[in-house]
C-alpha cells in the first residue's frame, strides 16, 4: 500500500505550470487542511534537456522529497545528474509507481513544450490536490509511492552525492 502519492499535473507550458504552482501556494496558505511541502516543476529547455525546479523540500523525515522523486520519475536525461543509472533503474521498477509507458508519455509531453507540476503528498491529501490541479487546467496523473521507496531514493542520492 502506498504511503504517499506523486500527483503530476501536465500543463500547456512552463508559464502555465508556474501559474499553477503560484495558485497551489496560495491555496496552501489559505487552507488549514492541506499543507504542501514538496512541489516541483519539470520542463524541457530549448536543447531538449529536462530541468527540474524544486519549490519545496528536498527531503522529508520519511526520505526523498519532490526533487529526488521527480529526478527518478523523469526521463533519463534528468536522472543522470542526480542518481547513478544502475540505482535509478532499480527505482524505476520498484516503488515509484511509473512504468516505462508513463515515462515515455511524460518525456513526449515535455519534449512537446509542456511542463509537469509534481506534488508529493500523503495519500489522504491526494484527492483534493488532484482536483485543484485539474481546476487549474492540468491533466492529472497520480502515482503511488511507499515510504520505503522514498527512503531508498534518499539513501541512494546521499551515497551518490
Amino acid at each position: 500500500m502506498a504511503d504517499q502519492q506523486v500527483i503530476l499535473g501536465i500543463f500547456a507550458d512552463e508559464a502555465a505550470a508556474d501559474a499553477a504552482v503560484a495558485a497551489l501556494k496560495t491555496w496552501d496558505q489559505d487552507s488549514i487542511d492541506i499543507k504542501l511541502d514538496s512541489i516541483g516543476v519539470l520542463v524541457a529547455d530549448d536543447k531538449g534537456q529536462i530541468n527540474e525546479h524544486k519549490l519545496g523540500q528536498r527531503s522529508t523525515g520519511k526520505g526523498a522529497g519532490i526533487g529526488l522523486v521527480l529526478a527518478v520519475i523523469a526521463p533519463p536525461t534528468l536522472l543522470a545528474g542526480v542518481i547513478g543509472g544502475g540505482i535509478a533503474g532499480h527505482f524505476h521498477h520498484k516503488g515509484l509507481g511509473l512504468g516505462q509507458a508513463d515515462r515515455d508519455r511524460l518525456s513526449a509531453e515535455l519534449a512537446a513544450g509542456k511542463a509537469a507540476v509534481g506534488v508529493l503528498a500523503p495519500v489522504v491529501d491526494a484527492v483534493p490536490i488532484e482536483a485543484k490541479l485539474r481546476s487549474l487546467g492540468g491533466t492529472v496523473r497520480v502515482h503511488d509511492v511507499t515510504d520505503e521507496a522514498l527512503e531508498a531514493v534518499a539513501a541512494a542520492a546521499d551515497q551518490e552525492g
